[in-house]
């Protein structure tokens, strides 16, 4: 059993600057399964019991993405919505994820300035998760503070290496480095 499930989209994964290494440094501890949903379900047309099978036997539950218009890419919503199913994830006898603990691991395109009320996105960061936290506390999940690198594409080495190394560690160190996380706050480095 897999301790930790990274539910992985990335519609160009060859083109990725950060969350290439990420999964590559996250598939190489002993506990984290990784689905890839883009190269599992490239057809949209998504294994939901398999799937559900992964979530059941994780005890976090880490989303990772690269930011798109705000939000998740396209295949990580109809995950969402065929996966996360009412009478299983949610609703009166849906109770398969409770007390699991959540994780978002995003990079954005712009930087951490352009995320403020005067950046160019007009509102800083926590203002673009509720919709995480909610589908996090709708299934009775454990909500932690992101892990964000802004300005993924412009990035110096070193800022990359380091974003890794940060996520690499909260995988292998949890739970102990991840369940006393419970601010709203995101951690960025």
């Amino acid at each position: 059993m897999s301790r930790i499930l990274i539910v992985y989209a990335h519609a160009a994964p060859n083109a990725s600057l950060v969350n290439r290494r990420m999964i590559a440094a996250a598939r190489a501890l002993p506990e984290v399964t990784v689905s890839e949903l883009y190269e599992l379900y490239a057809d949209f047309v998504i294994d939901v019991d398999h799937e559900q099978t992964l979530l059941a036997q994780a005890e976090l539950i880490v989303l990772q993405h690269p930011l798109q218009w705000y939000g998740m890419p396209s295949l990580q919503k109809e995950w969402l919505d065929q996966v996360l199913e009412h009478g299983w994830a949610h609703g009166r006898n849906g109770r398969a994820l409770a007390g699991k603990h959540f994780l978002l691991a995003v990079t954005t395109g712009g930087s951490a300035q352009s995320y403020s009320e005067g950046g160019e996105h007009g509102y800083p960061f926590p203002a673009f998760l509720p919709p995480y936290r909610q589908t996090a506390e709708l299934c009775g999940m454990r909500w932690l503070p992101p892990l964000v690198l802004h300005g993924a594409r412009r990035a110096s080495e070193e800022a990359v290496a380091a974003h890794v190394e940060a996520y690499r560690n909260l995988l292998a160190g949890f739970p102990a480095s991840l369940a006393q996380r419970t601010d709203t706050g995101a951690l960025r480095y």
